[in-house]
């Protein structure tokens, strides 16, 4: 079993894992992380959804430095982008990439787990970024 950064944040699919966000069944707004409340309509019919595993890149960078405490990690330099899931929401997230010539926007990626550090037994507790799609 995979250890994960939080595991409210992930729910398993046919597909694979996937993010676990919500959706307001009045309005349709999505949520991620999950909320009990819609920031749309501020309505409280909210139901937890399965996100897309796939999405488009919105916008990108390239970090160069560690993220502040109480963040963690041994990467140094890492892409971060926002990711549409269609008809959802944009969610920030990390990327699998970290050559800018490699990252477009407007590319389709996936929903992918990556090794993020070590536990107090020095296994590996993943957290969630989003990898190219190699039209497959």
């Amino acid at each position: 079993m995979t250890t994960t950064v939080d595991d409210s944040l992930f729910t398993e699919t046919a597909d694979g894992i996937a993010l676990l966000g919500s959706e307001c069944t009045d309005c349709g707004a999505y949520t991620f992380p999950r909320q009990g409340g819609c920031p749309r309509c501020t309505g409280s019919a909210m139901q937890d959804v399965p996100l897309s595993r796939r999405g488009i890149l919105w916008s990108w960078t390239i970090q160069g430095f560690r993220p502040k405490p109480p963040y963690t990690g041994a990467d140094d330099t890492y892409g971060v982008g926002y990711v549409e899931l269609p008809g959802q929401l944009i969610v920030e997230s990390r990327l699998t990439e970290t050559d800018p010539a490699k990252l477009r926007i407007g590319m389709p990626v996936r929903l992918t787990l990556v090794p993020f550090r070590q536990d107090e037994n020095g296994q590996p507790v993943h957290t969630f970024a989003f990898e190219a799609v190699n039209n497959d």
